[in-house]
């Protein structure tokens, strides 16, 4: 999956709320069809979607367009995936999902709506929002090729605050566990880690703080619900020209070091070795994508 910094929700049946989100500079916008919809307008929002993705599309090619169905419980998932299913799409943004037989579930779905529909390469993002899904992470993560990204899961209100029963602090420090254990599916399965929500939209400093946390942590990119929001984002997870020059200038002083006949040296006052070498090249080689597509 392509490294997006900022995934920013917008309702599905609020086109113009999309052409705000494209607007924003987000990376990847997806159209909500589950909990901001209404029951009584998610047929006419599937329809809304149909006719916004390809506009989106063509408005900005580069932009990663998702689509969240609602839950496989509600039966209403089959309708949505066959009114949105279409080449100008790049994925699901799945919800409810508990286990890898869910995986597996949404994967024969989409295998029919993309060979009906004449749509390919569908990818899903999981979030994780239920016991039982940070309980099988692992399994999750492995469960399907299509399964390109997780989220660590931080909300104040939504459903993973329900069904833990955590009190969300301004440090986040009750979801650290939770956040780590997706953390470590994702790398053990080669995923785009990504960290869930800052839910109070006037505090942007709150959360550049919340960001950080989570590239500290080895997050790659955010949830999000406001276009402010998406700024502070990208400037967080956006390897900066001082820190791609750190690193080349580790590499180059490392290869010269072997050419050398050395296997440690000693770089800007630290003792590097080859490890230190194979951690910036992984570093570099992310930093590119990011900053070419950012």
């Amino acid at each position: 999956m392509h490294p997006y910094r900022s995934i920013l929700f917008v309702p599905a049946h609020k086109p113009s709320w999309a052409d705000k989100a494209l607007a924003s500079g987000a990376d990847c916008v997806v159209l909500d069809l589950e909990d901001s919809v209404p029951d009584d307008l998610k047929a006419e929002a599937r329809a809304t979607v149909r006719e916004t993705l390809p506009r989106l599309r063509a408005e900005r090619p580069e932009v990663g367009l998702f689509v969240r169905p609602n839950a496989l419980a509600t039966t209403q998932a089959g309708a949505d995936l066959e009114a949105v299913v279409c080449p100008e799409l790049d994925g699901l943004f799945v919800p409810k999902v508990k286990d890898a037989t869910d995986v597996l579930r949404w994967e024969t779905l989409i295998d029919w709506f993309e060979a009906r529909n004449g749509a390919s390469g569908l990818e899903m993002i999981i979030p994780v929002e239920m016991v039982d899904a940070i309980t099988n992470c692992v399994e999750i993560a492995g469960a399907s090729p299509r399964v390109g990204a997780m989220i660590g899961p931080t909300s104040e209100h939504a459903d993973i605050a329900r069904a833990v029963g955590y009190r969300q602090s301004r440090e986040g420090t009750e979801t650290l566990y939770l956040r780590s254990r997706i953390l470590l599916a994702c790398r053990q399965h080669g995923l785009h880690p990504l960290t869930g929500l800052w839910e109070d939209l006037s505090d942007l400093e709150g959360l550049r703080s919340f960001a950080d946390y989570g590239l500290q942590l080895g997050f790659r990119g955010q949830i999000l619900i406001h276009p402010s929001h998406v700024p502070v984002v990208h400037e967080v997870f956006t390897p900066s020209d001082d820190e791609v020059a750190y690193h080349e200038d580790l590499v180059a002083t490392m290869e010269k070091a072997v050419a050398e006949g050395q296997g440690a040296v000693r770089f800007r006052g630290q003792h590097i070795d080859l490890a230190h070498a194979e951690k910036a090249r992984d570093w570099l080689s992310h930093a590119r994508l990011v900053r070419r597509g950012g």
